[in-house]
């Protein structure tokens, strides 16, 4: 990956996440790198100029392989992508919150530049078999998800973040 890029960082158990990451990259272009969390590893976010985490909220918590690529990399990339650029997007049944503040956390401690609001899709699963379901993420969210894309790796391509 040779920079500047967009690294898309993503984990999905149910889909939500996949195919809003999947769609952001799309929008990105040749300006996207899309990785599963689980396969990240310090030069991998090393060589990128910005990311976008994308993972769904489980248990008022970032997902635990989301959570994973975080601990694994965290020390390794310290105050060596100070300023960097990122976004997030979080799937939730009905909140997001906690897990939008876990990554806010850590990105303060990486001291990265937030360059987009938090955005959270919710997909009002509340029962067990709602949650637990494969699901799929309508037009008008994966058409924002690829607009987000496209806007950031343009943005770091053009060195605006």
């Amino acid at each position: 990956m040779a920079k500047p890029s967009l690294l898309i960082i993503w984990h999905s158990r149910t889909g939500t996440s996949e195919q809003l990451a999947q769609a952001a990259a799309d929008g990105a272009g040749e300006g996207g790198v899309l990785m599963r969390a689980s396969d990240v590893v310090p030069d991998d976010l090393l060589m990128a100029s910005g990311y976008l985490f994308c993972c769904p909220e489980n248990l008022a918590s970032m997902s635990g392989e989301m959570k994973e690529m975080f601990d694994r990399c965290y020390y390794p990339v310290l105050g060596r992508i100070e300023g960097r650029s990122f976004a997030t997007i979080i799937a939730a049944g009905s909140d997001g919150e906690g897990a939008q503040r876990q990554i806010d956390r850590i990105a303060t401690g990486w001291r990265l530049k937030r360059v987009s609001d938090p955005w959270i899709v919710k997909t009002d699963a509340q029962e067990r078999e709602d949650i637990l379901a494969p699901k799929t993420v309508g037009a008008r969210e994966l058409d924002r998800a690829s607009e987000l894309g496209a806007a950031l790796a343009e943005g770091i391509r053009q060195g605006i973040f």
